[in-house]
C-alpha cells in the first residue's frame, strides 16, 4: 500500500470516527436532556446541555446564514488542502491534524445547517451547535462571588479542532521538517 493510500485511509477514518461520535453524542444529549440540564460524572467533569448560536463561546457578530456559508467554504478549502497535502507527500501527523480540524468543523456545520430544521426551531443554515462537555476544574468563593476555573462548554467537534491545533503547535518543527524532505 502506498503512502498516499495509507494517508487517505487514515484521514477518512479520523473524519468518520469524529463525525459519528460527535453527532451521536449531540443527538443523545438533545433527546435525553433538557436545555441547561447537567449530569455530574465527577467533580471536575459534567455533561451540561447548552446550545451555541455563535462562533466560539457563543460570540455573535455576523448573520447566522452568512456565518454558516463561510464555515462551509472554509471546510471545503480544508478538504481540498488535505487532498493536496496527501498527494504532495506531507507528514502523516500533519494530515491527521488537518483531518481533525476538518472533522470538527464539519461536525459543527451539520448542526448549523440541519438542526434548526430537524428540531423545528430555525430555518436551514440557522441551527445552533449543541455543546455538552464541561470541565469545571476548580471552583471557589471569594468576596461573596463564585468563581470557576475553566468554564467553557464544548463538544467533540470542538475538541478535535483544539487537539489538532495543540499538536500543530507542539510538533510544528518536526512536522514541517519532515514535509520539507
Amino acid at each position: 500500500m502506498s503512502k498516499i493510500q495509507k494517508q487517505s485511509i487514515i484521514a477518512s477514518i479520523i473524519v468518520l470516527i469524529i463525525l459519528i461520535a460527535d453527532q451521536a453524542l449531540k443527538l443523545w444529549v438533545h433527546s435525553s436532556f433538557y436545555l441547561g440540564e447537567e449530569y455530574v460524572i465527577t467533580d471536575w467533569f459534567r455533561l451540561h446541555y447548552v446550545e451555541n448560536n455563535g462562533i466560539a463561546f457563543g460570540l455573535t457578530f455576523i448573520n447566522k446564514t452568512v456565518l454558516t456559508i463561510f464555515r462551509i467554504v472554509i471546510s471545503g478549502l480544508i478538504a481540498w488542502y488535505i487532498v493536496h497535502c496527501i498527494k504532495k507527500g506531507e507528514s502523516t501527523l500533519f494530515i491527521i491534524c488537518l483531518s481533525l480540524i476538518f472533522a470538527g468543523a464539519t461536525g459543527n456545520i451539520i448542526d448549523c445547517v440541519f438542526y434548526g430544521i430537524a428540531f423545528d426551531y430555525a430555518p436551514l443554515f440557522n441551527g445552533r451547535v449543541i455543546d455538552m462537555l464541561y470541565f469545571p476544574l476548580v471552583e471557589w468563593n471569594m468576596g461573596g462571588e463564585h468563581y470557576i476555573f475553566f468554564s467553557p462548554v464544548f463538544n467533540i467537534a470542538d475538541s478535535a479542532i483544539t487537539v489538532a491545533v495543540f499538536i500543530l503547535l507542539i510538533f510544528s518543527g518536526s512536522i514541517f521538517k519532515e514535509s520539507a524532505k
